[in-house]
């Protein structure tokens, strides 16, 4: 990865795909500030004009490094946007093609919006949007009214661009606007509306996003990067016990394209709940594995009433997912 003085990103080269991820002269992980004046709801609408004023960063006051150690390599960027101060720190990772980058901004704007943009070298005339349990697509052009409509799409943890072999997934930790036209891909940041709050988003911010430079589609690499990022693993160490030994995962599932999302008690006491769903649009049997001996196992609607009993194997249950579909189980212990 290559910076200008600035402080901007202006190469991204893929050394396992011998790729340039980045278009020759363009900046990635640029702060682009907007007016943002509404023709109705302050707060709301995002309106489509919004492009046609934009202030950029100043150059960064200060650029150095705070990590270089064998697992992960950091840099610390300083800079200003209008009257907002915000500090980047931009990581890679060892072995790992995610580039990963943490804003702490204090936004003192109003009327202004404000977005990050990545620039690819990636043709394809649809993007690819996740929303809760599935995803979407929507074109990357503005050729009709109805794409003028939708230009700002929402997505929850990630968005992708990809052509025939290879792609650009950006992922983030809690921005939900997005906007992809032709190549380029920009995450809504924060935005300084009037009504009906005057000081809605005034003050300290903190968020991350990350760029997933990956062979082929998009596929179970960028879902469980996006969670990772989202849901990070964390190690504490327990007073009294010893390290030693291994804890078994509570619920497996063998299919790489299923999401276990959720691992709860039953309502009523009997049995834990466990949802999960197919992302890529596959069907096929899938074999859940637990912790702990089953003695029943069935399959629920959403208010846990049993629909469907499943057969069992000790700590196995095996099920026949669809495309897409949300499956709510309920496992018996034992």
């Amino acid at each position: 990865m290559e910076l200008n003085a600035d402080g901007d990103i202006t190469r991204i080269y893929d050394k396992v795909n011998a790729r340039e991820v980045l278009p020759a002269g363009a900046v990635a992980n640029q702060f682009q500030a907007h007016e943002d004046r509404p023709l109705n709801w302050d707060a709301w609408d995002v309106d489509i004009f919004l492009r046609d004023k934009m202030w950029l960063a100043d150059p960064a006051s200060s650029i150095r490094v705070v990590e270089a150690g064998p697992l992960r390599a950091t840099l610390e960027i300083k800079r200003r946007i209008l009257s907002s101060d915000y500090t980047q720190r931009i990581s890679l990772r060892h072995n790992s093609p995610q580039i990963d980058v943490v804003t702490d901004i204090d936004w003192r704007e109003r009327a202004i919006f404000l977005k990050v943009a990545f620039p690819v070298d990636v043709l394809s005339p649809k993007a690819t949007y996740e929303i809760q349990w599935g995803n979407t697509e929507r074109p990357t052009h503005w050729n009709t009214s109805w794409d003028w409509a939708r230009f700002e799409t929402c997505a929850q943890k990630w968005v992708d661009l990809s052509e025939g072999g290879y792609g650009v997934s950006v992922l983030n930790d809690c921005k939900y606007g997005h906007d992809i036209k032709d190549n380029v891909i920009r995450i809504s940041l924060l935005r300084g509306p009037g009504s009906p709050d005057p000081t809605a988003d005034l003050g300290h911010h903190t968020f991350a996003y990350s760029i997933l430079p990956h062979a082929g589609g998009w596929d179970e690499r960028t879902v469980r990067a996006a969670y990772a990022l989202n849901d990070p693993l964390i190690a504490r160490k327990s007073a009294g016990r010893s390290a030693k030994g291994t804890n078994a995962p509570l619920v497996v599932c063998d299919a790489p394209n299923v999401i276990i999302e959720t691992v709860k008690w039953a309502e009523d006491g009997n049995g834990i709940i466990v949802r999960l769903y197919d992302t890529q649009r596959r069907r096929g049997p899938i074999t859940l594995t637990t912790s702990f001996p089953l003695r029943a196992a069935m399959r629920t609607n959403l208010l846990e009433e049993e629909k469907q009993a499943l057969s069992v194997e000790g700590n196995r249950v095996r099920y026949s997912i669809r495309p897409f579909e949300i499956v709510t189980l309920r496992l018996i212990p034992a």
